[in-house]
């Protein structure tokens, strides 16, 4: 299998975190394969293996739902990349009715022609992430 620049893989995940922060969600759209195999960590509500672009975007929308619209992520401190797989160091927050969350992450992807075609999320405290979610 032949890798696409190292460079351009870092650019297309640093893109999708920019569009996530920016509510962009046209190049988000573009930037994730509709075949993409979605990894969300935990025991909540929302962990499991996810397929689809449009299975991910509901799973997106309805944590956004759930946390009125608080779940951000507030940086993304570095972004490393090895061939086809990139993986960034971020942190990320959400707030609702009375709980709320602040904790780092990493995220893995793999990027194949422009697009990122899976996700593996870890999060810095899987438990209190599975608290904020709920079941």
């Amino acid at each position: 299998m032949k890798y696409q620049n190292v460079e351009n893989n870092i650019n297309v995940v640093e893109t999708y975190f920019k569009s996530i922060q920016t509510g962009d969600m046209e190049t988000l759209g573009s930037l994730l394969s509709k075949d993409i195999i979605w990894h969300q960590p935990g025991q909540n509500k929302f962990s499991g293996i996810h397929c689809g672009s449009e299975v991910v975007f509901a799973m997106l929308s309805e944590m956004m739902e759930v946390s009125n619209g608080t779940f951000k992520i507030s940086s993304v401190d570095t972004v490393m990349g090895n061939e086809s797989k990139v993986a960034t160091m971020l942190s990320f927050s959400a707030e609702r009715e009375g709980a709320s969350m602040s904790m780092k992450g990493v995220d893995i992807c793999t990027v194949q022609n422009g697009q990122i075609v899976e996700a593996w999320l870890y999060s810095e405290d899987q438990n209190t992430e599975d608290t904020f979610w709920g079941k």
